[in-house]
């Protein structure tokens, strides 16, 4: 195949690092089948990625590019942190399609490059959507998240037509509206109000987040496909649902187990971390016992208060379990995430506080036994593809639904309050790692493991799906999807 014959790919992801990453999995996945591929960072990101891994970071390959456009939003005075979301969703909708057009027709004019054949797109992202259509290109919609988590999305425009959304005033926060069942959402039986995406708690009509995502997910039904990165049988009756609305649901994941068998050796250097990894944890974790150890990392967007932090903190030390704790600098609200000197002395020698680590192997690791997480999509598909139970504590967006399906539907989780208390913590870590309750998770958690890895494999489900997805990029056919 000629260099200028071969299918061209441009991705294009919501400018966060949950989102950064499992594009950039499914861009590997999709050059090892032959595609020229440009990923395209926005020019903040551009400028961390080079902090935190160096010139190396955008090299590249001669079929394997990357590229930058502006989001939009004034300089900032710190620029190693997640922006404001609100501003960036806003400042992207408003002026990034411009220069995302300027950057297709370069793209196609580009001396040793083919022409752009298809666009994948962050859901988030759909003004690339109408771009790529106003050029004849197409597009196709990449969901970062869950499938129950877009179907989540998918339902904020019902919920604001039944008078659900916005809340009648701050009570409803408590007093236990949020319990309120909401049976008619396709495919999530059981689902309440609080599970849906937490942009619906809000007194605001006007709310920007609800009409911004509600909006973003209802522009996927523009698109020519949408990809999920999850695999059929963990979300069998969403995936279900979300085929009988959309013409071609393709479940490719989980990517970060197909990437490891699928991807070319030579992209393997290829990374989208936008905070420098610390790599010196696994000397620790090699002198820990098997499964004795609790790793906690919030994500990269997850902030708490001082009190919150102490709270796990104190809860961490009474547990008397060895852990590993990943405090970004930017984890606490408007400050330094300082935690007390006593809190060291009482856990010297049992913990290990890291700014930013590799998570996929830490939950790898045979000394990793629970994973104290935010429920983001990322981390809840890598702690199941290493076969560790969780324990939830989301922040916001679809991480409520994340964590509602680890704890009541797929047995791998427990919830924690999101008033944490040190008590709850140290009794959660306790039940987990040396109660019946915690026996339980393990196994489930080892059945979906084998489940995630049988998806993946030639002949499962998310491999037939990938074969499919390629098939119709490469002839714009429409191909069946696997059952």
């Amino acid at each position: 195949m000629g260099s200028n014959s071969r299918p061209h790919a441009v991705f294009l992801p919501y400018p966060a690092q949950g989102h950064v990453t499992p594009l950039l999995q499914l861009a590997k996945v999709l050059h090892a089948r032959g595609f020229f591929i440009t990923y395209v960072h926005s020019e903040y990101n551009r400028r961390r990625l080079l902090r935190s891994r160096g010139a190396g970071a955008l090299a590249g390959l001669d079929d394997f590019r990357f590229e930058a456009i502006p989001d939009g939003l004034p300089p900032s005075a710190n620029d190693d942190v997640t922006q404001d979301i609100p501003a960036l969703c806003d400042a992207l909708s408003r002026s990034a399609a411009a220069p995302f057009g300027d950057l297709l027709a370069r793209l196609n004019s580009a001396p040793g490059r083919p022409p752009v054949t298809c666009v994948v797109l962050d859901n988030f992202m759909s003004f690339a959507q109408r771009v790529a259509n106003g050029m004849g290109i197409l597009a196709l919609v990449f969901c970062t998240m869950s499938a129950c988590g877009f179907m989540g999305y998918l339902q904020f425009m019902e919920l604001m037509d039944r008078g659900y959304v916005p809340l009648k005033d701050e009570s409803f926060l408590t007093n236990g509206y949020l319990d309120t069942v909401l049976d008619w959402v396709p495919g999530m039986p059981g689902i309440r109000l609080r599970d849906i995406p937490s942009f619906i708690r809000t007194t605001d009509p006007d709310d920007f987040m609800v009409h911004f995502d509600g909006g973003e997910a209802q522009n996927s039904r523009h698109a020519q496909g949408i990809i999920v990165n999850t695999f059929d049988e963990l979300e069998q009756d969403v995936v279900d649902a979300l085929r009988r609305e959309f013409p071609r649901v393709y479940t490719v994941g989980p990517l970060v187990t197909s990437v490891k068998t699928l991807a070319r050796p030579d992209a393997a250097a290829i990374s989208g971390n936008l905070w420098k990894e610390d790599a010196s944890c696994f000397q620790w974790l090699d002198a820990q016992r098997p499964g004795s150890v609790v790793y906690v990392n919030f994500g990269s967007i997850t902030v708490m208060t001082p009190a919150q932090l102490a709270e796990f903190a104190w809860g961490l030390a009474s547990c008397g379990r060895p852990f590993l704790w990943v405090i970004r600098p930017d984890l606490v609200t408007g400050e330094k995430a300082v935690l007390p000197e006593e809190f060291f002395a009482e856990t010297k020698g049992r913990g290990l506080f890291l700014n930013w680590c590799p998570q996929e192997e830490v939950l790898s690791h045979p000394s990793t036994g629970l994973f104290l997480t935010h429920s983001g999509w990322n981390s809840t598909l890598e702690s199941i593809c290493a076969g560790v139970p969780m324990i939830c504590w989301p922040f916001f967006a679809e991480q409520m639904t994340n964590c509602r399906y680890a704890c009541a539907k797929w047995d791998i989780g427990l919830e924690i309050d999101n008033n944490v208390t040190r008590e709850e913590v140290a009794r959660l870590v306790k039940e987990a790692m040396d109660g019946e309750k915690g026996r339980d998770m393990n196994a489930e958690a080892a059945m979906w493991k084998e489940k995630a890895v049988a998806a993946t494999e030639e002949g499962g489900a998310s491999s037939v799906n990938i074969d499919c997805l390629v098939g119709f990029l490469l002839e714009g056919s429409v191909p069946t999807t696997a059952s």
